[in-house]
């Protein structure tokens, strides 16, 4: 059992959410201890990021609604986005993805050739047309890149009704939710091959977002459920649907 979910996981779960899949997911009744023994017996590990040295920030802006502070207590209140880039042998492929705070879902995201106004404009749209937040209740959190200060995207914004946030210039702190999701996509499938074209690496993109990391994915910091998961079982009923 323990050989399949590593598998299922494509490699990427150490013993701590291997033990929550089976204990959790499966109902196993083992002790963490023998799953880490049995794993570190077979030769299985997952993928780990090595910590960074945290470096000297900045004062927040004055339009910074989050001050690093992501905890929030239903879905739709606070969401953050931001762009990555990964080369294939065909050039660069951008990836911009808007982030619900409350479980970490990916609820909107985009994928393109070129670091454009329209990539970002686009993974928004999304985010919206998913979840349909109520007018002025839902901040969302961006850095000070030239795609989330165009007019074009500051227009979308307000057409929705949403209250625009934006960190520190130059600090990645202060929008690390975004930061740790693309340290996760980095180590679970853009580093794991060579990526020969962009349409491989959208695909392989799409798949990873909707097929794993949104319904199974475990987070540690959800209580070892996925955030399709976590919505389900504890969204507030007044925020169901």
């Amino acid at each position: 059992m323990i050989h399949e979910i590593h598998a299922e996981s494509r490699g990427s779960y150490g013993h701590p959410r291997v033990h929550a899949e089976l204990t959790l997911g499966l109902g196993e009744p083992v002790n963490h201890k023998r799953v880490e023994r049995l794993m570190r017996e077979a030769g299985l590990q997952g993928i780990y990021r090595r910590k960074q040295r945290r470096m000297p920030t900045n004062e927040a802006t004055e339009d910074d609604l989050v001050h690093r502070r992501f905890t929030v207590e239903a879905p739709d209140r606070l969401w953050c986005t931001d762009i990555t880039e990964h080369p294939t042998q065909e050039g660069k492929l951008y990836c911009a993805a808007v982030l619900d705070a409350y479980s970490r879902r990916i609820i909107g995201w985009s994928i393109g050739n070129r670091q454009t106004t329209e990539l970002v404009t686009d993974a928004l749209g999304m985010a919206i047309l998913r979840r349909q937040p109520e007018p002025d209740s839902t901040i969302l959190h961006s850095d000070h890149g030239t795609q989330y200060t165009s007019w074009a995207f500051g227009k979308r914004l307000r057409d929705a009704e949403l209250l625009g946030s934006m960190g520190t210039v130059g600090d990645c702190y202060d929008n690390s939710m975004m930061e740790s999701f693309w340290g996760t996509m980095q180590l679970e499938i853009l580093d794991q091959r060579t990526w020969e074209t962009r349409t491989q690496l959208a695909n392989a993109i799409f798949e990873w977002i909707e097929c794993w990391y949104n319904p199974k994915r475990r987070h540690s910091s959800i209580g070892m459920l996925s955030p399709i998961t976590y919505e389900t079982r504890h969204t507030p009923p007044d925020q169901d649907g």
